[in-house]
C-alpha cells in the first residue's frame, strides 16, 4: 500500500490506535476534560434536552448502559448485512456516549446527556469486513441525516478525496438548518498540512485535538480548515466492537468532534431558536484563543470551545440567522426571520467557576503521539493557561471555505 494509501485508510476514522490497557472500573474518572469544563456547572443549565445529534459513523449499538434510552430509530447506509444498531467496528457507539452518554452503570458519560443520538451507519474505508476496503457511502449518510430530525450531524471520519455527491449532500443538509461537525485528521506527522473530507467543505466545521495542557496535539492536523478545537488526548473509548471495555488514553480528532458536537448541543438547547449559523457564531466568538480574531490558528482555529463562556456567562453574539460565520455567506434556504439576533444572556441558576483555555499557534509545543483513540476538547480548566475572551460579534469572511 502507498504511503497515501496507508494514510486514507489511518483517516477513515479518525482514530489513531487503541490502547492495550483497559478500564475494568470507574471509567469517568478518566473523563478529564468534563471537570476541566465544568460540565457539573453547564448541567445546571443545560443538558441538551431537546436536541437531537445525528452520528455518522460505524453504527451505534443502543444497548450498552450509558445509551440505552438515548438512541433513535436512525438510517442503515450501507447497504450490507445488519442495521444502524450493528456497530462494525464501535468507533460509533463510542462517539455516541461521548456526545449523549448518560453514565449511567459507570458507563462514559456525555457532554450533553439529556440529548439523543440518531443513528447513521456509513461504510468507511479500511474499515470493512474482514479489513476489507469498501467504497464510500458517506454521501448518502450525510443525506439520510440531513433528512432526519437531528439539528447536529457529527463526523468523526475523513478521506484525502471527495465520495461522489458528498460535496452536494453537505450543502443540502446546509441549507436544511444543520450545524455539521467534522474531525479533520490524525495523521500530520504523514500528510502534514493536508486536510480531507468532509472536513475541507465549506459549510462543514473542522476540529483538531488538544490536549489537557492546552497544546495541539502531534498527530492533529492542520491547515487552513481547523475552525475549532477540542480534547482529543487520553478520552477513553471502548476498545473495539465487542463493547466488552473502556480503553484509556486514547487520542484522536473524532473524540474531539464528538465533544463539540456534544458541546454545541448544550448551547442550542439552551438557545432553541437560535440556527446552526447562530450556535457557531457564538461557539467562535467565545473560543479561547491569544491570537488575533481574524487571523485563525493553523492548528486550533478560531480556538478551543468554552460553552460555559456561552451558559455560565452570557458572551457571544449570535448576529445573523442566515450567515455562515466561517464563509460570511447566506446559508440557501434560512432566511433571517429564522432564530434570534439578541445576544445571549446570563443563566438565573447558581453560577460555577468558569473554564477557560489557552491555545498555541504553533507546533512548537505539540503533545501527544499518535497511539491511542480520538479526542475532542470542549474547555480547558484551570490548569491551564487562562485567556478571557471578551464577548461581541465575530464573524469573518475566510476565503479558504471556497473548495
Amino acid at each position: 500500500m502507498t504511503t497515501v494509501g496507508a494514510t486514507l485508510a489511518a483517516l477513515a476514522v479518525m482514530s489513531v490506535g487503541l490502547a492495550p490497557a483497559a478500564i475494568a472500573d470507574d471509567v469517568q474518572s478518566q473523563q478529564w476534560y468534563l471537570d476541566a469544563m465544568n460540565a457539573q456547572g453547564l448541567w445546571k443549565v443545560s443538558t441538551g434536552k431537546g436536541i437531537s445529534v445525528a452520528v455518522v459513523d460505524t453504527g451505534v449499538n443502543p444497548d450498552t448502559s450509558s445509551l440505552k434510552g438515548q438512541v433513535l430509530p436512525g438510517v442503515d447506509a450501507t447497504g450490507t448485512t445488519g442495521d444502524e444498531t450493528d456497530d462494525y467496528a464501535g468507533h460509533g457507539t463510542s462517539m455516541a456516549e461521548l456526545i449523549a452518554g448518560t453514565g449511567r452503570d459507570g458507563g462514559l458519560k456525555g457532554v450533553a446527556p439529556g440529548a439523543k443520538i440518531i443513528p447513521i451507519r456509513t461504510v468507511l474505508l479500511g474499515i470493512g469486513k474482514k479489513g476489507e476496503e469498501q467504497g464510500d457511502t458517506s454521501a448518502k449518510a450525510i443525506r439520510a441525516a440531513a433528512d432526519s430530525d437531528a439539528k447536529i450531524i457529527n463526523m468523526s471520519f475523513g478521506t484525502y478525496s471527495e465520495d461522489d455527491g458528498e460535496r452536494e449532500a453537505v450543502q443540502y443538509a446546509k441549507s436544511k438548518g444543520k450545524l455539521l461537525i467534522a474531525a479533520v485528521g490524525n495523521a500530520a506527522d504523514i500528510a502534514k498540512n493536508y486536510i480531507g473530507y468532509p472536513a475541507k467543505f465549506p459549510g462543514v466545521v473542522g476540529v483538531s485535538a488538544i490536549d489537557k495542557n492546552g497544546e495541539v496535539a502531534k498527530f492533529s492536523q492542520d491547515g487552513a480548515y481547523v475552525d475549532l478545537a477540542s480534547p482529543g488526548v487520553d478520552v477513553p473509548t471502548w476498545c473495539d466492537k465487542n463493547l466488552k471495555s473502556y480503553c484509556a488514553h486514547n487520542n484522536g480528532t473524532s473524540q474531539a468532534a464528538a465533544i463539540t458536537s456534544g458541546a454545541a448541543a448544550l448551547i442550542w438547547s439552551a438557545h432553541p431558536k437560535w440556527t446552526a449559523n447562530q450556535v457557531l457564531r457564538v461557539m467562535i466568538d467565545t473560543a479561547g484563543r491569544d491570537w488575533p480574531k481574524n487571523t485563525p490558528s493553523r492548528y486550533l482555529g478560531y480556538g478551543t470551545i468554552r460553552p460555559a463562556q456561552v451558559l455560565l456567562k452570557g458572551k457571544g453574539d449570535p448576529g445573523a440567522a442566515d450567515v455562515d460565520p466561517v464563509t460570511n455567506k447566506k446559508t440557501p434556504g434560512l432566511s433571517t426571520d429564522t432564530g434570534a439576533s439578541a445576544a445571549a444572556s446570563p443563566p438565573t441558576s447558581s453560577q460555577a467557576s468558569n473554564p477557560t483555555s489557552g491555545g498555541q499557534t504553533s507546533a512548537a509545543g505539540a503533545s501527544s503521539d499518535s497511539s491511542g483513540d480520538t479526542t475532542l476538547w470542549v474547555a480547558l480548566g484551570a490548569a491551564v493557561a487562562v485567556v478571557v475572551v471578551a464577548g461581541g460579534a465575530f464573524a469573518v469572511a475566510r476565503s479558504r471555505r471556497g473548495v
